[in-house]
């Protein structure tokens, strides 16, 4: 069995498996209730302060591994319940508080929201403070700090904020859905919808023999108790009949970029779902600039679907945007449904496939370029080694961003006119796919395994593409 990085993830795993297992059997319905007994079968809470508490929460999970909310449009949701249990956070006053006479605090605070007690220790106000942090900047002591909760941390385009109730909120008109908030809540409070009911139903009706997976690159960097060729035939033993590479996707991306960065003179990549929703809502300006290609997921999808009339198309990798990127109008046609890896595990497991006793079957679609679009500056590569493939004179000057905060930065600089490149790369997540919110483990290893990879691949883009 795989390790999880953390309790919370194998929590989580456990509520997907349960639900896939019922489905498979078509006892859902008449046995839903049931699932919180089966993960909290005991009467002593293990996690929380009551065993009742514990299953109201379980029973929430259920409804997000069921399709959650369908009146939010949002694939990130808060489960309140959950939440309570989390400090609220914001500005603190420490023991490191000496109680001075200065009172440098107070003079700062133009709220009012600073007094002290007898022993002239400070104390904020939390109904008045509105957390500008200029108390903070003028202690002596720096003995007023930020604590943030590890949700609101995470979220770098500060679309999480807490209710009055205790329990965070998340803003959709802000909310990029990469999941980041989803790995970072130490009590699992925040999750991603789940669609694993629809790829049952999509597999379980499966009479032409047109179900197709396409599997993300990160997947060599994520099951690591197995070999890759395993997994691939642990899909198929799930009931796909075909299983391609989303690499080579990103092989049809790059020459196409390449082609659209030569001929406009500037670029944003579109890869990444998170990074043109954050263009999109905090630099409108630059919407122009976004390569109109497809992700390398909807453009093999595009294919697949026009060289298959009848063909389902599911995509499995790391991300959770990737879920809400399915749903536009200008992708929906092509995938049906999105898989993360954490619920491809449940879904092998439902079925109690050991992937480690199966025989490995080959992958063997894409060029080492395509593969590495998984990890940060893969893109850039590959864009570059297209012209030359394509004998494009043109030279690439690329921005390569990890994760959303040097998206913001170059994007900035772009609008200012200060930016020195002609290609941004923008990738949501540190370190790019591989660290994705759906993936099952987040570790340094996640990079050189995927480069190994890709190492095994020696074909061209344009091989890839005509093979």
């Amino acid at each position: 069995m795989h390790k999880f990085d953390t309790k919370v993830q194998y929590l989580k795993y456990k509520v997907l498996r349960e639900v896939a297992r019922l489905a498979w059997q078509d006892k859902l319905l008449e046995n839903v209730l049931d699932i919180p007994n089966i993960i909290v079968p005991g009467k002593e809470p293990t996690m929380r302060c009551c065993v009742y508490k514990e299953k109201a929460i379980v029973a929430e999970r259920v409804k997000l591994a069921m399709g959650g909310n369908k009146e939010n449009p949002n694939v990130i949701e808060v489960i309140e319940i959950a939440c309570d249990d989390c400090p609220v956070g914001g500005y603190e006053v420490t023991n490191a508080c000496r109680g001075c006479l200065a009172h440098h605090c107070e003079d700062a605070c133009k709220k009012g929201a600073i007094s002290y007690d007898h022993n002239h220790v400070a104390h904020i106000d939390k109904s008045k403070c509105v957390e500008c942090g200029a108390c903070a900047k003028v202690c002596p002591y720096t003995a007023i700090v930020s604590r943030k909760r590890p949700c609101e941390m995470a979220c770098k385009v500060k679309a999480i904020s807490t209710k009055e109730q205790r329990a965070s909120t998340i803003d959709n008109n802000k909310c990029t859905e990469c999941g980041a908030c989803v790995y970072a809540c130490p009590f699992g409070a925040i999750m991603d919808k789940s669609y694993i009911l629809e790829v049952i139903k999509i597999l379980k009706e499966n009479k032409d023999n047109n179900v197709y997976a396409i599997v993300a690159p990160a997947i060599a960097s994520q099951f690591r108790f197995a070999k890759t060729g395993q997994v691939i035939k642990g899909i198929k033993e799930l009931g796909f009949n075909f299983v391609v590479e989303a690499a080579l996707g990103a092989d049809m991306v790059a020459l196409e970029e390449s082609k659209e960065l030569a001929e406009k003179g500037f670029l944003t990549s579109s890869c990444c779902p998170a990074f043109v929703s954050f263009i999109k809502t905090n630099f409108p300006n630059l919407v122009e600039h976004i390569s109109h290609n497809l992700s390398p997921m909807a453009t093999l999808g595009k294919y697949i679907k026009e060289q298959d009339k009848n063909a389902k198309v599911i995509f499995i990798g790391p991300c959770t945007a990737k879920k809400s990127e399915a749903k536009k109008d200008s992708v929906k046609e092509y995938i049906d449904v999105v898989l993360t890896f954490e619920e491809l595990q449940a879904l092998l497991d439902s079925k109690d496939i050991d992937i480690t006793a199966l025989q490995e079957e080959k992958l063997d679609n894409a060029s080492n370029f395509g593969r590495l679009f998984a990890r940060t500056g893969g893109l850039s590569s590959a864009v570059e080694q297209a012209l030359k493939e394509q004998n494009i004179d043109f030279e690439v000057k690329p921005v390569i961003c990890d994760g959303i905060e040097a998206c913001k930065l170059a994007l900035l600089k772009k609008n200012k006119n200060v930016l020195d490149g002609n290609f941004i790369e923008g990738m949501a997540c540190l370190g790019g796919c591989i660290n994705g919110a759906g993936c099952l483990n987040h570790s340094d290893k996640n990079k050189i395994e995927v480069e190994k990879f890709g190492s095994l691949s020696n074909k061209c883009m344009l091989d890839s593409i005509k093979n």
